[in-house]
């Protein structure tokens, strides 16, 4: 999992005319798919390492962003209440397969397997970032400090931390993917791919 906390700050004092409804805004992007070959004999640098007995290897990468923007009122000089009025998460999964040259078919198949799995479960990635970024809009956060804006941002940062850290726990597609490996053996016995992922997703749904 790549998790990316993104900030936004609208420093102001706002009077109830200038206050706006939230918005919560969730932009996914299409799966950035590559098949890739390799020497075994010199792998490429940007390449996963690879276990001696490896031959292939899927590399899925699950990034999430999100942008938390906030009204600020201030108390005083020192004190002021933050209002989450808008969140943004962008979210996109970048997958990878590096496989030997002249690995056979069953290889490729299992790495495709894997794929199938991470694709399977960025399907829901979007309705699992709207339900956690929609616990943001309206809350409201104490802060407190000599540099009132530093920590506006600080506290901007750490929430759009948070919706990434929750993306990636609820979403977590690492169960299914060990349970296929389970099943197959790391694609090193008879077993059908296709029929593992379903088997996989299923016992772990």
């Amino acid at each position: 999992m790549v998790l990316l906390a993104g900030l936004s700050l609208r420093h102001q004092s706002a009077s109830p005319a200038a206050k706006q409804a939230p918005s919560l805004t969730i932009d996914k992007l299409p799966v950035a798919f590559f098949m890739r070959t390799f020497d075994p004999s010199a792998p490429p640098a940007d390449m996963p390492p690879l276990a001696a007995w490896e031959e292939a290897e899927c590399d899925s990468n699950f990034v999430s962003n999100a942008n938390v923007k906030g009204r600020t009122e201030m108390v005083d000089g020192t004190h002021g209440v933050i209002t989450v009025t808008d969140v943004k998460v962008t979210l996109q999964l970048a997958i990878n397969i590096w496989v030997a040259e002249g690995a056979p078919k069953r290889v490729i198949e299992h790495e495709q397997g894997h794929r199938q799995i991470s694709e399977h479960y960025y399907e829901t990635g979007e309705k699992v970032a709207e339900e956690i970024a929609a616990t943001y809009l309206g809350k409201q956060v104490a802060a407190t400090g000599a540099d009132p804006n530093a920590e506006v941002n600080k506290l901007l940062q750490q929430m759009g931390a948070e919706i990434t850290a929750e993306y990636s726990r609820r979403l977590n597609p690492n169960l299914a993917q060990n349970r296929y490996d389970d099943m197959t053996d790391h694609g090193r016995n008879d077993v059908s791919a296709a029929e593992a992922v379903a088997e996989a997703l299923k016992e772990i749904r």
